[in-house]
């Protein structure tokens, strides 16, 4: 059984082309008496159909606003957004309301990352869903009922005919999300963005939902931009990575390159600051030291400069450039002085 999937017009361009193709995205946020704070600072990714990207980062990093400027959902007053998000052959950038409202959910689509707050309280689940399908669908009001039905019962929620009738503060946290899953592939769209989508569940639950998002994105042939802080997430479910600091990336890569060998000393923070099961006991964590909060400005040099042990007087004097590592596997890398060869933390890759 697979997700309903509307009927829709094939995209302009070749198979191997982008589906996404992001172009020297900022974001700055400005506000009346108030320094204009750079959120994201040009930033670029593709996104080829049926491919898993990964945009790893600290909270904080620019992942979430990224997402946001790509599907138009930012407020209009006091955000400034420029370069260019094509999707098709258009820019999503140039599109007006009406036409981003088109996209998003049967073309575009996105699962939030806070599951108590994504839902509203005061209207049924079935409501909810079947709202989405018949908005982008022809379907009726029976068959987005059972439409709905389904997809319920895809996403591994029990009794899912009563469950339509539910409010969201009667199902649990792992339920609530599930619904936001089914909601976002409803309409089995091409490209799926997923912003943290396991925040708030224990560890249990979080290992059901990302099997949820991966066999329902297999079962659709959906491509996957899935937004986290956590590389565990990313190493069982993403083909390619970008890992982000304040606003812009700082290495991006295949996902076995990055884990076998991380090249950026930010990277290798991250992935030195995982707890390991077959550590000895006792042995202290290892995290990045200081706070996201220490940076410089990018036009002054480096921002992970003053958290950096590779520091050298270059990385305060200039900002580095995103360009192709000297190392081979085709990775690119924003840095002067990256880290060397060397034991990697072991985690599992899946191939």
């Amino acid at each position: 059984m697979t997700v309903p999937v509307h009927d829709r017009a094939p995209l302009p361009g070749s198979p191997t082309e982008p589906l996404l193709s992001v172009r020297d995205l900022s974001v700055t946020f400005t506000g009346r008496g108030r320094r204009p704070v750079r959120a994201v600072d040009q930033v670029s990714f593709d996104i080829r159909p049926g491919e898993h990207v990964g945009l790893v980062g600290e909270s904080g990093s620019g992942k979430s606003v990224t997402s946001l400027a790509i599907i138009g959902l930012l407020p209009r007053r006091g955000v400034q957004v420029s370069g260019a998000v094509r999707y098709g052959g258009r820019d999503l950038t140039d599109l007006g309301r009406e036409q981003l409202a088109h996209l998003r959910g049967r073309e575009i689509a996105m699962v939030f990352q806070d599951p108590m707050t994504s839902l509203n309280p005061v209207v049924t689940i079935g409501v909810q869903l079947t709202e989405v399908i018949r908005r982008h669908t022809d379907a009726d009001k029976r068959e987005a009922y059972d439409r709905a039905e389904e997809l319920l019962r895809k996403v591994g929620i029990p009794a899912p005919g009563s469950r339509l009738r539910s409010y969201p503060h009667e199902l649990s946290g792992g339920m609530r999300q599930r619904v936001l899953i089914a909601t976002a592939l409803a309409c089995g769209p091409r490209l799926l963005i997923a912003d943290e989508p396991t925040t708030a569940l224990d560890v249990t639950v979080q290992a059901q939902v990302l099997e949820v998002v991966k066999e329902l994105v297999a079962d659709t042939g959906a491509a996957l931009l899935m937004i986290t802080h956590d590389l565990g997430v990313v190493a069982g479910l993403c083909d390619q990575v970008n890992v982000m600091y304040a606003g812009r990336i700082v290495e991006a890569a295949d996902r076995h390159d990055l884990f076998s060998a991380p090249r950026h000393p930010y990277t290798r923070g991250l992935l030195d600051s995982i707890p390991r099961l077959d550590a000895p006991r006792g042995q202290p964590l290892r995290p990045i030291p200081g706070s996201p909060t220490q940076t410089l400005p990018w036009p002054q040099g480096c921002a992970f400069a003053p958290r950096c042990a590779n520091r050298v007087d270059r990385c305060t004097e200039q900002p580095p450039a995103l360009e192709p590592d000297t190392a081979p596997g085709g990775r690119l890398l924003r840095c002067f002085n990256p880290v060397g060869p060397g034991p990697a933390p072991q985690m599992e890759v899946q191939p």
